[in-house]
């Protein structure tokens, strides 16, 4: 199996801030182009790359009907701020997408400036003895904090204006145990097990037509999970996305230990009749996998997938991510592996008539 570390790597030293996800899109397009047929973008910016089915079957009535296709969706976009306000040289902020505000003091960023520059940053928090007193000692509200350039007033006014971005700027870090440590993880590191997928579906015979898709704007609207799915009419689709790792202060049943496999999410979110066969493959590759139960809407790109048009039989695929929403996500390298091999092998096992075997029960 090919090394996606350096691949990953990359994906999360750049930007691409939900309805903003431009820098890391041109990164994913480069990566897929050879490993897919065709590659497009949707008119939101979601990418589509189309591998094409390439063995025949004796299911297919004519050599001119369209193969069925299958819609593996990861989003692509990050959490990240905007600048709301810029005070004697200082930006004030608030948050795109959810963010744990706690973490924020100290943190590295970088400011994408108007004026085309990209501004290395920290975001301070101010003295208690400079804040109202009802702030008291607690977590500070975003409002509160600052992010310093370093700059003189004049400059940051010449340079930036409200509504420039601001992005998270610490560099990936290899922690022992094979895992990664960087932001935006969630969701970049299922972009890295979808091109494991497509790296292992080179080599292999698949009957059916492969969407992998890169979505935007997943952690504000789920716009690339409605649009692409909707575009595109898969006849069933996987999103693959994070869940809550075990660690401190987190080991209750919604929470999954780190490098132990891969979690096959049930739920109403989720086809009943997908999930048994991803669990019943896992099991025969004896790829490790545990169960995710999510009660009511998933918060992935399963739920627009599902309920786009006449409604689309949906899977969700995880793996777990420690530090969710932090500077510092952590994830598994293995388990990114496990996703991608399991993908690739379902792909692999799907007859032209499956479609026509699926039964909600």
């Amino acid at each position: 199996m090919a090394d996606i570390l350096p691949f990953l790597k990359s994906l999360i030293s750049v930007s691409g801030l939900s309805g903003f996800e431009a820098p890391v899109a041109g990164l994913i397009e480069e990566k897929w182009r050879p490993l897919v047929d065709e590659i497009s973008m949707s008119r939101v910016g979601s990418i589509h790359g189309l591998k094409k089915g390439n063995s025949s079957g004796s299911s297919i009535k004519s050599k001119k009907e369209p193969r069925p296709s299958v819609m593996i969706a990861t989003h692509m976009d990050a959490i990240g701020m905007m600048v709301t306000k810029i005070s004697e040289g200082f930006l004030h902020i608030t948050k795109v997408g959810g963010i744990d505000v706690r973490v924020l003091p100290g943190a590295q960023v970088t400011v994408h400036a108007s004026s085309g520059e990209e501004l290395p940053a920290v975001i301070a928090m101010p003295s208690a003895k400079l804040l109202p007193e009802a702030v008291g000692d607690g977590v500070l509200e975003i409002n509160y904090l600052l992010v310093d350039t370093g700059l003189t007033p004049r400059e940051v006014n010449r340079k930036v204006r409200v509504g420039d971005l601001v992005s998270f700027a610490n560099e990936p870090v290899e922690l022992a145990g094979e895992v990664i440590s960087g932001h935006t993880l969630d969701n970049r590191a299922s972009v890295a097990a979808l091109t494991v997928c497509l790296e292992e579906l080179q080599g292999k015979p698949h009957q059916w037509d492969v969407w992998a898709v890169a979505t935007v704007q997943e952690e504000v609207s789920y716009l690339g999970g409605y649009s692409s799915a909707f575009e595109l009419r898969p006849q069933i689709a996987i999103a693959v996305d994070g869940t809550f790792a075990k660690g401190p202060g987190a080991n209750g049943w919604q929470t999954f230990p780190l490098g132990k496999g891969v979690g096959l999410c049930m739920g109403p979110n989720m086809h009943p009749f997908l999930h048994k066969k991803l669990k019943e493959l896992a099991e025969r590759l004896e790829i490790p996998w545990f169960l995710d139960v999510s009660p009511d809407h998933s918060g992935t790109d399963a739920y627009p997938m599902q309920t786009t048009a006449e409604g689309i039989p949906t899977a969700l695929v995880e793996f777990p991510i420690r530090y969710m929403h932090t500077p510092v996500e952590s994830v598994s390298v293995k388990d990114i592996q496990r996703a991608g091999r399991l993908l690739a092998e379902f792909i692999v096992s799907l007859e032209l008539d499956f479609v026509e075997t699926i039964v909600w029960e």
